[in-house]
């Protein structure tokens, strides 16, 4: 079904309360939600921030020395701060630490990463985006294990789930923490206002998504006169991956990559019969026009950019872009027009799925830290997991980004030139997608967004296996992947046969697909 977005469920309902306490208190908590997986405790239940009291003989860290760190931290559009800049200032006043960013364009991130591996040269701490990268400097003890004094940092503790604590990790270690990502980033969307117009009922199985799908194309749902308008688009990744319709993928039967099949990991490659099934849909699909004819050829995002375009009925999108970007920018060509959330269509046994993630990227120390470094760099994540810290890195500091007017707050034009919510966008945060409401917005407003990742709770579809990488995946696994692919798209287009499925998983298996499934299921057994 479509949701009536402005409905929200126990997610909506805690962001609620707790935007509530935010005008009533003046303090500020601005949210306290999960992923959806947590089991170590609350959001809201962090301290106000400052130094915990230090466990066994380590002694507390007063700050009375001030201490040099360097943080490197991958960026996207825009770069990075300044040093001179005031989140830079307030926590180096704060913590009494002079801290130098090193702030690094993400496509050339990781051969940064290799650069320093080379000269055994790392900077205090720093993110690893690659799960093999991450594997492989772990054993080399690259890594300080936080294990033994994680327990002095409570709003850490309370704030990342132990799931994602202990994945990639050995048994009663932890060289990493998570950065959280919600599970939920993109979700199913489809144009209401189409649906309307065409007098359409909302689709609840792959059927009937494919006969809305169908009139999208075929009955000029954009009223100008031309068939000009596709019922849903997907696109293939450089991984060799084919993205935008997990929940179709899903629907059919299909893992999440992987799946645990009586103890054992099982890759979707080997899923021939419910890959078939998928591929004759999509055959039809592509050969009616319903399916985007440019799909092999578009990049990552270009489905959500034919939402946008008033082109697509039927897109991924992200919550927390769909109200301040996909609808207005929609608006201006069609100021009628109107998206909402559509629950995964249910396939031919019933299976409901959708777009799930799981972030493997990990915040590292460098195992060469002195213990007062060590529990510096710590106390400053400590306080960005805390309730104050969290209202800081989300929203800048009062009176420079924003300001406070008896029980609301504004944005203040120096949010959008600073940038102050970087670091809670790109290194680290608590584990709760109101990640990017802020303190100003209606809350009207973040009730609608949360109900997006609420209502897709019932629908997860978790990959057992993330964050394993074999190291002949690391070799040769995206060719292996693109090659699988590229047999996957030949048959949509209609220039193979179904059945070339066989053939082609068969391929992948002899082509080192057959050692990924041994060393998989070994580190599996290895990490549970």
């Amino acid at each position: 079904m479509s949701y009536p977005l402005s409905q929200g469920g126990l997610a909506v309902k805690k962001i609620g309360m707790l935007l509530a306490s935010v005008l009533i208190m003046g303090t500020a908590l601005a949210g306290c939600g999960s992923d959806g997986n947590s089991n170590s405790g609350s959001a809201g239940s962090g301290s106000t921030g400052g130094s915990p009291a230090a466990s066994g003989s380590a002694a507390k860290d007063d700050h009375s020395k001030k201490l040099s760190l360097t943080m490197m931290v991958s960026t996207a559009a825009g770069g990075g701060w300044t040093d001179d800049h005031p989140m830079v200032k307030y926590l180096n006043d704060k913590f009494n630490v002079d801290l130098k960013f090193q702030w690094v364009p993400g496509d050339s991130y990781n051969e940064k990463l290799n650069v320093l591996a080379a000269s055994n040269d790392f900077p205090d701490v720093f993110q690893i985006w690659d799960a093999s990268t991450y594997s492989k400097w772990m054993k080399k003890g690259v890594f300080l294990d936080l294990k033994p004094i994680l327990s002095d940092y409570p709003n850490i503790v309370n704030n990342v789930t132990d799931e994602a604590l202990a994945m990639m990790n050995p048994k009663d270690k932890v060289y990493g923490l998570p950065m959280y990502a919600p599970a939920f980033r993109s979700n199913l969307s489809i144009r209401q206002d189409w649906l309307d117009k065409l007098g359409l009922k909302t689709p609840e199985t792959v059927d009937e998504f494919y006969q809305v799908a169908k009139a999208f194309t075929t009955e000029d749902p954009d009223g100008n006169g031309k068939q000009d308008t596709i019922g849903f688009s997907m696109s293939i990744s450089t991984a060799g991956e084919i993205i935008g319709i997990d929940y179709l993928k899903g629907a059919f039967g299909l893992a999440n990559a992987w799946k645990l099949e009586d103890g054992k990991l099982v890759p979707q490659q080997t899923q021939t019969e419910e890959w078939k099934a998928l591929a004759t849909y999509l055959r039809q699909a592509y050969a009616d026009g319903v399916l985007d004819k440019d799909f092999a050829v578009n990049k990552e995002r270009d489905p959500w950019n034919k939402l946008e375009g008033n082109t697509n009925g039927i897109a991924e999108v992200n919550p927390n872009e769909v109200y301040k970007q996909s609808l207005p920018v929609l608006q201006k060509l069609a100021p009628e027009a109107d998206i909402v959330q559509l629950a995964p269509p249910a396939g031919p046994t019933g299976i409901r799925a959708a777009n799930t993630i799981t972030s493997t990227t990990k915040i590292v120390l460098n195992a060469k830290l002195s213990e007062e470094k060590q529990q510096r760099i710590l106390e400053i994540i400590d306080y960005m997991f805390s309730d104050e810290g969290y209202l800081w890195s989300k929203n800048g500091i009062e009176g420079i980004h924003y300001e406070k007017n008896g029980d609301t707050y504004e944005k203040l034009d120096a949010f959008d030139s600073d940038r102050p919510q970087i670091l809670s966008t790109w290194f680290i945060r608590r584990f709760d997608p109101s990640i990017q409401i802020r303190l100003w917005d209606e809350q009207e407003y973040a009730d609608k967004v949360m109900a997006w990742f609420e209502n897709t709770e019932p629908y997860r579809w978790t990959n057992p296996a993330a964050g394993l990488i074999s190291e002949t995946y690391s070799k040769s696994g995206i060719q292996l992947d693109q090659k699988f692919t590229a047999a996957i798209v030949k048959v949509i287009t209609g220039s193979e046969p179904v059945e070339s499925i066989d053939a082609a998983s068969k391929a992948w298996l002899a082509g080192g697909g057959d050692k990924i499934i041994e060393e998989t299921n070994a580190l599996y057994a290895e990490l549970n």
